[in-house]
């Protein structure tokens, strides 16, 4: 039994008219007899009486009527199921998340085995609004708390480091404070690198009620390392997975200790369904929380 037979059945019950349901339809009238013709023979049932002024449903036709209306239904929503099982996820992201990336996209894939990755590396504006342009499917973001337009999901936390240069006199530390940091200058990227990422730092140390003297901003993080590394008594602060991908020899990276953290978010489009918002928010959490 074919879904476009009980689709002209249900046209033509609507309508009580071939003709009118042909023109419903956007095809030519007999083909409309013909799949209620062969609908009625699987059946075995008389669906239609019909006669030269009028077309009606037998008591039989009343029936599967409403079958009819609820398997189509079902088969319309088994439709927009599948739409939203994405052939090809863009994800917006940036520098320091390649570990949470990988770990992302393997979870994703135990959902969906067959989806390609598209990773768009962008500064967190432009990731943002290709967001809302429809350019990307989801984003990461580190400090994001709300965007308008749309939907900002927490999903990870993530400690901050004190990096050092190796010359420095916590170098070898396991952990440091921030009171023992307090003599020396705080360097940190300029905030138009990564707004929400340097408000979210800035004010994470700041709620701990120990003001670090801070020094004139650095520019990229591959520059702020390559100078924290050149001046032994500067340092700066970045989350664990930045600090992971630190490839320099010149410093060290310390866990703060009381331990501080920042927050991660996706970030999804405001029309993205429940569903497919918690699959991703899942996906990219913290490794403990995936355990």
């Amino acid at each position: 039994m074919e879904l476009r037979a009980l689709r002209y059945f249900v046209t033509v019950a609507d309508e009580l008219h071939f003709g009118r349901a042909a023109e419903r339809l956007h095809v030519a009238q007999p083909a409309v007899s013909q799949q209620i013709a062969r609908l009625e023979r699987e059946l075995g049932v008389r669906l239609l009486d019909r006669s030269p002024r009028r077309v009606r449903l037998t008591a039989a036709g009343q029936r599967v009527l409403a079958a009819a209306r609820s398997t189509l239904a079902a088969a319309g929503q088994v439709q927009a199921a599948a739409k939203e099982v994405m052939t090809t996820v863009r994800i917006g992201t940036a520098a320091g998340l390649t570990a949470r990336l990988e770990r992302g996209i393997d979870a994703l894939r135990e959902r969906a085995p067959e989806f390609d990755v598209v990773l768009v590396d962008l500064p967190v504006e432009a990731r943002l609004n290709a967001l809302r342009q429809g350019e990307l499917d989801l984003a990461l973001a580190r400090g994001v708390r709300s965007a308008p337009g749309l939907a900002v999901r927490p999903a990870w936390t993530e400690r901050l480091y004190a990096v050092v240069s190796r010359h420095h006199p916590a170098a070898g530390r396991p952990a440091v404070g921030l009171a023992e940091l307090a003599g020396d200058t705080l360097r940190v990227p300029a905030r138009e690198h990564d707004p929400p990422l340097h408000d979210a730092v800035v004010v994470a140390l700041h709620e701990t009620g120990l003001c670090p003297r801070a020094g004139r901003s650095t520019g990229t993080l591959q520059d702020t390392i390559v100078e924290v590394g050149s001046e032994p008594r500067s340092w700066t602060v970045l989350p664990a997975d930045q600090v992971a991908e630190i490839r320099s020899t010149r410093v060290r990276a310390i866990p703060l200790e009381p331990a501080i953290t920042i927050p991660g978010s996706v970030v999804v489009a405001a029309g993205t369904s429940g569903c497919a918002a918690e699959c991703a928010v899942a996906a990219f959490r913290d490794e403990a929380a995936l355990s």
